[in-house]
């Protein structure tokens, strides 16, 4: 499963890119909110499961 784990880093991190973009570009916050939650609702649920933790 730990191919499971990096892409779901992977997303978390292209999320934390998206939110980084956005904040740039001076767009609406509710957009930040929803990829920020979904950046670390990603990167928690990908380290949770790497084999070195569980």
């Amino acid at each position: 499963m730990n191919g499971v784990s990096t892409a779901l880093i992977v997303l978390g991190l292209f999320f934390l890119g998206g939110v980084y973009s956005f904040y740039k570009q001076k767009l609406p916050t509710g957009i930040l909110v929803v990829l920020g939650v979904g950046a670390a609702m990603s990167l928690t649920a990908g380290v949770l499961r790497l084999d070195v933790w569980g």
